[in-house]
């Protein structure tokens, strides 16, 4: 293991302990910023804004893992030299994804307001950051000059996914937050793992 592969894991593993840890604190009390970014959002959903934000979580959501992972097959399929990329790249998507769905009964947390399902970490912001990671590593892979653009594009997602989780009232700043340093996580060590990072033309 190259000791850049292994800083990787290192923030990966530090992203992790900061998720569990942030979990762990927040987990029988929401902080004060969580409560007041509820009440400055309180019975938004009902009204324009609400509406405007489900809108947007209906794209930034679930369904972007799902539409990145077809995008995937068929790049393998028509550049079979890629396939072995694709394949790395849909695992380290996997993996990400999981962390919402493994994570979410470890963490007992209630919404907001009342909403099926647990809070801690939000879904649809692990959805938007699992994409975005790992299109922006294949973008480093294939597409360099794209990979500024695909780095911009993926947190500017994953902000405003996570803006419009808490306006519609069904997600705490910190789930959001939780969201982004799991993804984080596993994302890295998934990544350093398999050989996806270091980068094409990373400094050694």
């Amino acid at each position: 293991m190259t000791l850049q592969r292994g800083l990787y894991i290192l923030a990966g593993l530090l992203l992790l302990v900061g998720f569990v840890t942030l979990g762990l604190l927040v987990d029988d009390r929401p902080p004060p910023v969580d409560v007041a970014l509820a009440d400055a959002f309180r019975g938004q959903y009902t009204r324009p804004a609400g509406q405007v934000a489900d809108l947007i979580t209906n794209v930034l959501g679930p369904v972007l893992p799902f539409a990145l992972g077809a995008v995937l097959v068929m790049i393998a399929w028509r550049r079979r030299e890629l396939a072995v990329l694709c394949v790395k790249l849909a695992v380290v998507l996997m993996l990400c994804r999981l962390t919402s769905l493994v994570a979410k009964p470890l963490f007992y947390r209630e919404r907001p307001r009342e909403f099926p399902d647990l809070s801690y970490p939000s879904g649809h912001v692990v959805a938007v950051a699992c994409t975005g990671f790992v299109a922006v590593l294949l973008c480093a892979w294939t597409r360099p000059r794209l990979t500024r653009l695909a780095i911009t594009i993926a947190v500017a997602a994953t902000v405003i996914g996570a803006l419009c989780r808490v306006v519609l009232g069904v997600h705490w700043l910190t789930d959001t937050a939780g969201s982004v340093l799991a993804v984080g996580g596993v994302g890295l060590i998934s990544a350093a793992g398999l050989g996806l990072l270091p980068r094409p033309g990373d400094p050694a």
